[in-house]
């Protein structure tokens, strides 16, 4: 009888060696179609026209480092607390920004609530740090507009994003539009990326540090969240009913740490509380 043994191993042999350089693969394939997005935004149609894809590269890089520094921020801090995590896969798609986002994986348990909150609140603070000044030079360059019947896509708005808008354009009347550079564009994208992330439910951001803080009773915020998003979805914009869905296959509890019973000090109970500002001042309603 033949052995399987040998082209088992052998695949095996060659997942391994390939495995180290999925991330790097993912992320070219993400700055072409992030590059491609951008450029589609500013008329232009790289699939007609490949040399034009250079007209996306304000936007695709400003993304980019936004949501890589979010990933990177997860990383050093896992690799800081001595837990195993990959490096950020960003995950190319098909869409109007190019990207589904990116994500890392943590390959080892993590042993108390400190390190659960640093890990999990480290990310949407390192992406933040880059989307607020991109957005504010980003609506420096962006265009008001007379008034017209709705062309594109009209996007909604946080409590950030509109002091940031009275900040660098003061207060707008009713009769014009703000037309968004790629740039604003993608500081727009990073606001609602740090929110969605956020969010107080499994094992996102969010999640951490509800659970770093308040311990079992997350799952009790969490329901109450998916309860407002079920709302949200029905009265306002279709997509939270989606991502409620989405959520609820995920799971909305989230796992005690190895040694649960280790409290946060004071410092980290403010960050997290404030981790919780920065989820309300970025929240859009109905984002699209």
């Amino acid at each position: 009888m033949e052995s399987l043994s040998g082209p088992v191993t052998t695949r095996r042999r060659l997942r391994d060696r390939l495995k180290p350089y999925l991330p790097v693969f993912l992320f070219l394939i993400t700055v072409i179609t992030t590059l491609t997005a951008g450029a589609l935004q500013q008329g232009a149609n790289p699939l007609d026209e490949p040399g034009d894809i250079w007209k996306g590269i304000p936007f695709a890089f400003t993304l980019l480092l936004i949501l890589g520094a979010h990933e990177f921020g997860h990383y050093f801090v896992s690799r800081y607390h001595h837990v195993e995590a990959t490096f950020p896969y960003f995950i190319p798609a098909p869409t109007f920004i190019g990207t589904f986002g990116a994500v890392i994986r943590m390959k080892s348990p993590i042993m108390d609530r400190r390190t659960l909150l640093d890990i999990g609140v480290a990310g949407p603070l390192a992406g933040v740090v880059v989307a607020i000044p991109a957005l504010f030079i980003g609506l420096s360059l962006s265009e008001i507009v007379p008034s017209v019947p709705e062309e594109g896509i009209s996007l909604g708005t946080s409590l950030l994003f509109s002091l940031a808008v009275r900040i660098v354009n003061g207060a707008m009347p009713a009769e014009v539009n703000l037309i968004l550079h790629p740039i604003a564009f993608a500081g727009w994208i990073g606001l609602l990326v740090t929110s969605l992330n956020l969010l107080p439910v499994g094992q996102l951001d969010g999640g951490h540090v509800a659970y770093a803080v308040l311990g079992k009773k997350q799952q009790v915020v969490a329901k109450a969240l998916l309860i407002a998003l079920f709302f949200l979805g029905v009265f306002g914009w279709m997509g939270w009913l989606v991502w409620g869905g989405i959520l609820l296959v995920m799971g909305i509890n989230h796992p005690p740490v190895v040694y649960d019973w280790i409290p946060l000090d004071f410092r980290r109970k403010i960050v997290g509380w404030l981790a919780l500002v920065l989820f309300l001042m970025t929240f859009t309603p109905a984002p699209f």
